[in-house]
């Protein structure tokens, strides 16, 4: 039971965090709006197990997630395991016999965003508006291998210890040149979904590998290199889904073109 004082300091945390939010809803409510809180019992109890989720979700990230995605880089680092000195010149002229380190990344950005609640909702959002023509696993997948992509990438970067603003700025010149030959209906929901990756299940774990790979390759700093994961996580999913787009528009585009020349040949 040693952790139940940690949770009632994350307890007592989360609510003065929530508080301001609350004070701003209800405020404007009464005194703006000047309108009761209708169903105000509901109100209050979803209140409370929103300040009860929180700060058992924090404390979940404390006790299990951070220190589990350390573990995992540590394990999968240590010189035993990929058979090579520790040192920091083996590591950046070896970075090749970190391939398990890579896919490993890879495996925890798909599967999180594959599982992240925001991409869920935003994926059935777009499948209604668009009336279907957006489809709801498609979507996701093309995000879930934008975020893999990204993370692999940035597992690359902190094993190499290049600097992160080459990637971010090559990476949003990929995005501006996609932007302008991608179909105009899907560029904004594109866009947005590089900001639904970085959500509940997928920055705890992502932070705690990215922490835990700089602090157990030699010569990183978790404070330059540790951070920096989530900018892949929220890049490489617009360059996917504009991808995505591009892609089915050319391939619809060829199978019309293809339809056509089949109507042509029948009626000559």
């Amino acid at each position: 039971m040693s952790w139940v004082p940690d949770f009632l300091a994350t307890l007592t945390s989360t609510i003065t965090d929530v508080l301001p939010i609350a004070a701003i809803l209800f405020g404007f409510q009464l005194f703006v709006l000047r309108k009761r809180v209708r169903h105000l019992g509901q109100v209050l109890t979803g209140f409370l197990l929103v300040v009860l989720g929180l700060a058992f979700f924090l404390q979940g990230l404390q006790e299990a997630l951070f220190p589990l995605g350390k573990l995992m880089a540590e394990q999968l680092t240590a010189p035993e395991f990929l058979g090579t000195s520790q040192t920091a010149e083996a590591t950046d002229s070896n970075w090749q016999h970190y391939l398990w380190v890579y896919l490993f990344a890879f495996a925890i950005g798909l599967s999180t965003t594959i599982a992240e609640p925001s991409l869920i909702a935003v994926a059935i959002k777009a499948n209604q508006v668009s009336g279907g023509t957006v489809g709801t696993w498609g979507l996701r997948i093309a995000v879930a291998f934008g975020v893999a992509i990204g993370i692999a990438l940035g597992a690359y970067r902190i094993v190499t210890g290049t600097p992160l603003h080459y990637y971010i700025v090559t990476g949003y010149l990929v995005v501006l040149i996609q932007t302008i030959f991608c179909p105009k209906a899907i560029i904004a929901l594109a866009y947005d979904s590089g900001g639904v990756t970085t959500s509940t299940v997928t920055v705890p774990l992502v932070a705690a590998l990215g922490l835990g790979l700089s602090g157990s390759i030699p010569g990183r700093n978790p404070l330059l290199d540790g951070f920096g994961l989530i900018a892949f996580a929220s890049l490489f999913p617009i360059m996917s889904v504009m991808g995505y787009a591009q892609l089915s528009e050319w391939l619809a585009r060829r199978a019309k073109e293809k339809q056509a020349k089949e109507e042509q040949c029948i009626s000559n």
